[in-house]
């Protein structure tokens, strides 16, 4: 047995193997070490090997997905060595009892499919990054719903794409120059654009690609890589894959990783969905449905067309409640029949899954003869509703076939419904017919033997069996008893009889062929089932697209939020703007929110934002671009009105953080994301900087504010909230045309600080830095203290018009230092007199206290 798991440990060595016996699938040597720890589980030995015992653990078989979750979460992958043919077979073939085994399938964190394994409302992509003449392409799949997109970019654009993504898993060549962005290497011929092409093709059974888009080499490459991998992981099983969808990124807004993590769009910074823009805005009912809002939040689209599609279709459930509410209802009792269908695909679908098939499909019918009555419907919804409808065979099919609720478990038989096979219900009834025989034979039993306890029972070893007490079991131990004695147990024995086993054996035989026949009619519905993918798989996209119209018009009727009107020219006129996620928590705690407009154009398209901290700056930043991002993946704004050009790359220059992994500090981190903007951004792009400059000195950071501002408005000339403490920026709007100075406003009253959060036009009077101290609880002294040093700098400005001349004026900077060396002076000279061994405890005690005495002076 060891021999024969280590030959496929060596077929799996970058896994932990799931070795099948039984009803436990075991681990030995490191793998048990590793999976004890992370599963916590008991750690035993079996066996020797090398003269050492042999670490090993194991987890049941039916409870097999709760571990494998958790270890896929811990970073780990694992191969499932099953058993491929049965103890009597095994016989057959060699007299040994060894049972032959094979891996399977491998498990991955991004070629998942099952329900307990996987994240409902978040898609799980599994992508490969490819490349070629001199290109760039990303492979995506989600698997778990046969997705399959092709992404066409260049370098520098690959970060934004992986963001976007947010792959459970990256796969890229062991000779690619991305490395360090994938998860997984692989051998580099897998990544050929030839053979690439060549696999899509067999895959497809087709003998050009040209009907599903004209893909670059490099694309190409990307997807034989990602097919590849798939094959691998499955052992030749390769899912269900829908045709490849190539996506242009010229066609969705442009947002960089950076900006992404800074107005936490569909994840927060610590990696959570709750907190997240995606969270505020999401009332979608479904799984599907979630997981499209996300993808269309992460990618906001460019096509003013579309946008307005889905608008159109958001309006028309927004103004009709009824409609809204009766879709939203109909759509919470659907199953995942995306994912349902990609398990069925995989050979991991359980009859549970024809029936959600079954169900979905059903309620998408009934849906789109209701929506079919909508007179002058959206272009949308007349896109979708073909979709909804045409699966009336296969409905009646499964609903002939199966019976109300499948289970999930095939193993026991009792999902195909009566009256469906005649002769299936015949075993039953004969299988049912035995039963009574049986409870028959027991009664008749009990009256022979006068044994009132006497029963008859089954189990998976003994089959149908008598069974009693065992101060009963010398009666019918007796030779004319017509019992033979079976097994003796510590209170039973048990025996069998002639009678009983040949009902028994009826039972049985009608039992197994039944399950067999059950079995033969789920293979022959999975079929059917699966030569309906594309169409089933394209139903499953149109309730998502409803439930996310649907969720989008429930949110904006319950926020008061208004539709964008989407413009050619280049403005960003919002009026009572707000951010839903500070709004909501603020609701949380029964304060309102100030809402404020913004109002970008040719003749202000900078805005220079000051204003203490704590004031909202950063707040009111980030809510106009998370407008911006809401607008144009089709929903309504948070605001009272809106007016927006279409922005093509969006930026975002908020908050400080380092990298030290890749050995950049705060302000190189800084200077990096600013660089990509003054790079990157175009007159119609939108652009947020917050506080630009302040991770160095001074002078050189109000330098660099004050050139990336130059920038911005001569060369980038995009839109641009530009917020900073920097005051003398202020000065720029006198040569700069477009750049006009607003400040959050705040008040000092009886001494404390209010922060108003009302976004006023000019600049702000002061930072108010002092007061926000206070309200973070400094210690009054150092208040105080902070108060001194900020009148002297103020007054060496005033003079010299810098900040030098107040630092002469200062004891902390000045008088100080001679102070301090003539502190060092006397208590060196107190020192140099002590007689240290002469000190009583006493007098030692005394010195330090008058040691101590002088360092205040």
């Amino acid at each position: 047995m060891m021999a024969q798991y280590l030959a496929l440990k060596a077929e799996a060595t970058d896994c932990l193997l799931f070795y099948r016996m039984g009803d436990f699938f075991e681990m030995f040597f490191d793998d048990a070490r590793i999976a004890a720890a992370v599963l916590d589980i008991a750690l035993t030995a079996r066996g020797e090997h090398d003269g050492v015992p042999i670490p090993m653990c194991g987890v049941p078989v039916h409870a097999a997905d709760a571990y494998l979750a958790r270890l896929i979460k811990a970073g780990h992958r694992v191969a499932i060595a099953e058993q491929t043919e049965s103890p009597a077979d095994a016989k057959k073939r060699s007299g040994k009892t060894l049972v032959s085994r094979a891996i399977v399938r491998v498990v991955t964190a991004g070629t998942l499919t099952e329900e307990a394994l996987l994240d409902a409302r978040t898609a799980n992509w599994c992508v490969a990054i490819g490349e070629a003449a001199g290109g760039v392409a990303v492979a995506a799949a989600d698997i778990s719903t046969g997705r399959f997109e092709l992404i066409e970019c260049d370098a520098a654009s690959l970060g934004a794409e992986l963001a976007r993504l947010a792959p459970a898993e990256t796969i890229a060549s062991e000779a690619t120059a991305f490395a360090e962005t994938a998860t997984m290497l692989r051998p580099r011929t897998d990544f050929d654009s030839g053979r690439g092409e060549t696999r899509l093709k067999a895959l497809y059974d087709v003998a050009t690609l040209d009907g599903f888009g004209q893909f670059g080499r490099a694309a190409l490459a990307a997807a034989g890589g990602l097919v590849a991998y798939l094959d691998h992981t499955a052992k030749g099983a390769i899912p269900f894959l829908r045709p490849p969808r190539l996506a242009q990124t010229t066609q969705q807004m442009a947002i960089d990783a950076a900006t992404r993590e800074s107005l936490e769009l569909t994840q927060t910074t610590n990696g959570a969905r709750k907190g997240s823009l995606l969270d505020a805005v999401d009332r979608t009912v479904t799984a599907a449905g979630a997981r499209l809002l996300a993808a269309d939040i992460g990618a906001p689209l460019m096509d003013r067309g579309r946008i307005e599609a889905r608008l159109d279709l958001v309006t028309l459930l927004a103004e009709d409640s009824g409609l809204r509410e009766a879709l939203r209802g109909t759509l919470r009792s659907m199953a995942d029949i995306g994912r349902a269908l990609g398990r069925l695909a995989a050979g991991r679908g359980s009859p549970r899954d024809l029936g959600q098939l079954r169900d979905g499909l059903d309620g998408a019918w009934r849906l789109g003869e209701r929506l079919g009555k909508i007179e002058q419907p959206p272009a949308l919804l007349d896109e979708l509703a073909p979709a909804l409808r045409g699966h009336g065979a296969l409905i009646d099919l499964l609903t002939r076939a199966l019976v109300a609720s499948p289970p999930i478990d095939a193993s026991d038989g009792g999902y195909i419904a009566p009256g469906y096979d005649a002769a299936l219900d015949d075993l039953r009834d004969a299988g049912a017919g035995g039963r009574r025989a049986i409870a028959a034979l027991e009664a008749d039993y009990r009256d022979r033997t006068g044994v009132t306890a006497l029963k008859i029972r089954h189990n998976g070893v003994l089959g149908y069996h008598i069974e009693v007490p065992a101060r009963f079991g010398d009666a019918l131990m007796k030779p004319d008893s017509g019992f033979t004695h079976r097994q003796t147990m510590a209170g039973a024995i048990r025996f069998n009889a002639p009678e009983l086993h040949e009902v028994a054996l009826k039972v049985t035989q009608a039992g197994a062929h039944a399950l067999a026949a059950e079995a033969a009619h789920l293979e022959d519905l999975i079929e059917a089932a699966l030569a309906k993918r594309e169409a089933v798989a394209a139903t499953a996209d149109a309730l998502a697209r409803l439930d996310v119209a649907a969720g989008l018009a429930e949110r904006a009727t319950e926020g008061g939020w208004a539709r964008p009107a989407l413009v050619d020219h280049a403005c960003f006129d919002i009026v009572g703007g707000r951010h839903p996620v500070v709004e909501d928590a603020l609701a949380k705690r029964g304060e309102r929110f100030v809402a404020n407009d913004c109002r970008l154009s040719e003749d202000s398209r900078l805005w220079l934002v000051t204003g203490p901290n704590m004031g909202g700056k950063s707040t009111f930043l980030r809510q106009n671009a998370a407008i911006a991002v809401l607008a144009q993946a089709g929903s309504y704004v948070p605001a009272t009105a809106a007016t927006l050009g279409l922005v093509d790359r969006l930026f975002s220059r908020v908050g400080a953080s380092d990298n030290l992994a890749r050995g950049r500090s705060t302000f190189m981190v800084e200077m990096v994301e600013t660089a990509a903007i003054l790079a990157q951004a175009t007159p119609r792009s939108f652009v947020i900087l917050d506080e630009v400059g302040r991770g160095t000195s001074t002078y050189d950071g109000l330098a660099i504010a004050w050139a990336v501002v130059e920038a911005i408005h001569e060369d980038n000339r995009c839109r641009c909230l530009f917020a900073t403490h920097y005051h003398e920026l202020t000065r720029l709007a006198e040569r700069c045309d477009a750049l006009t100075l607003h400040h959050v406003r705040a008040r000092e009253w009886k001494g404390e600080l209010v922060l108003l959060h009302e976004v006023s036009e000019g600049p702000a009077d002061r930072s108010y830095g002092l007061a926000v101290a206070r309200l973070a609880g400094l210690p009054p002294a150092t208040i105080a203290r902070a108060k001194s040093v900020l009148s002297k700098l103020e007054a060496g400005r005033a003079k010299t018009g810098g900040l030098a001349a107040g630092l002469d004026d200062l004891p902390l900077f000045a008088a100080a230092i001679e102070v301090a060396e003539e502190q060092c002076d006397a208590i060196r000279a107190e020192v140099e007199t002590l007689d240290v061994d002469a000190l009583t405890p006493r007098e030692a005690l005394e010195t330090l206290y008058r040691l101590k005495a002088l360092t205040r002076e």
